[in-house]
């Protein structure tokens, strides 16, 4: 698997490759597990498999990004903003409709196979309510955080702290929006996520700064923030429980939730360090170097699995359904992505053609 990543040193930065690749791991097991549980497998007795679910989901979203932001001054640097935008409609804005669409429409012919209930009126739920559609909200809510951050920064000449405050009131409005039930469909998410790309580029001069490595990649910060994040998981897990609503503290406690995000992606930014420090635990590499192509195909891929363990194999066994639908949903990704790119489909991912067979990039 390594050798099909011509790409992988030069001026990649390994550390952004293992980052992607938890984060992307910890978004399939959520997508993953809510499937199984809603396919009508026992998931009762598992509940811990339920709180690492809870878990996993306070800090995947907003690491994602922080990431994105880490890379917005150099990007623009290089490319413009007409470029750049254009960048941006080719590989976040374009692979989520043509996706959005190609799921939406299995979906619908293969209706008594699958959880998901759709209609043709799901169609229209792309631009309004990309939550409707289920993961590809993220790929939506990017390109929309990353255009506007682009254009006030650029046209409106906004300084990160203009940025900062812009997304902080942003952030508070999204969960008042929540707690009131008030559905603004794309909107929301922009709201909610744009102060992280905001810190994003608050601290890429730091993060990039390769003398800083060795403190990134120590055991002794390791250790300073391991308590924080376990105290802070085990808020959000408890917490949420308490209340039975694995929302409460995101939306009923915006600040204390942006602090345990935020101690969550320090922890795992740490922990990418480390693993590159070592050059160890390539395949997470690899996952997060392919990070947006399991991105958009991993729920088909998982469903698929899924069915044929249960209805052909018998397969009932949560635990080994996930793992196993877990290993197919990024390795099979991987390969479609390989094998498209080998015919010619790179359209199926992007609107730009790819110099060779390598199309990821740290911008």
């Amino acid at each position: 698997m390594s050798a099909a990543l011509p790409n992988l040193k030069g001026n990649r930065l390994a550390w952004i490759d293992y980052a992607r690749g938890i984060a992307i791991i910890l978004v399939l097991y959520r997508h993953i597990f809510e499937g199984i549980s809603r396919s009508g497998v026992e998931a009762a007795q598992y509940s811990w498999l339920e709180h690492a679910n809870i878990i996993f989901y306070s800090f995947r979203m907003p690491l994602f990004f922080i990431l994105s932001g880490v890379f917005i001054a150099k990007s623009l640097a290089k490319r413009g903003v007409k470029s750049l935008i254009i960048n941006k409609v080719s590989i976040l804005l374009y692979p989520y409709l043509l996706w959005s669409v190609i799921q939406i429409t299995l979906q619908l012919l293969l209706g008594k196979y699958v959880n998901a209930n759709r209609s043709w009126i799901d169609y229209g739920y792309v631009i309004l309510y990309p939550r409707m559609i289920d993961q590809f909200w993220y790929l939506y809510a990017l390109f929309n955080v990353t255009v506007i951050y682009i254009l006030t920064r650029e046209k409106l000449h906004f300084k990160v702290w203009h940025q900062l405050i812009i997304g902080f009131i942003l952030y508070i409005f999204s969960d008042y929006v929540s707690v009131k039930q008030i559905d603004l469909g794309f909107l929301y998410d922009i709201c909610h996520f744009y102060l992280f790309f905001a810190i994003g580029e608050l601290v890429a001069d730091k993060i990039l700064d390769s003398s800083k490595y060795p403190v990134y990649s120590s055991w002794k910060l390791f250790a300073c923030l391991l308590p924080f994040f376990v105290i802070g998981q085990y808020y959000f897990l408890y917490s949420n429980l308490a209340m039975k609503d694995n929302l409460f503290v995101e939306q009923h406690q915006p600040l204390l939730f942006a602090v345990i995000a935020l101690v969550g992606c320090a922890f795992m930014i740490n922990i990418s360090f480390i693993l590159q420090r070592y050059d160890s635990f390539k395949l997470l590499r690899v996952a997060g170097f392919h990070s947006l192509y399991i991105y958009v195909s991993h729920v088909l891929v998982a469903s698929a699995v899924r069915m044929v363990l249960v209805k052909v194999f018998g397969l009932t066994w949560l635990p080994a359904l996930l793992l196993i639908c877990l290993c197919f949903a990024v390795v099979i990704p991987i390969l479609l992505y390989k094998f498209a790119m080998r015919i010619g489909a790179w359209w199926l991912y992007s609107l730009e053609r790819p110099v060779q067979l390598k199309t990821v990039r740290t911008n």
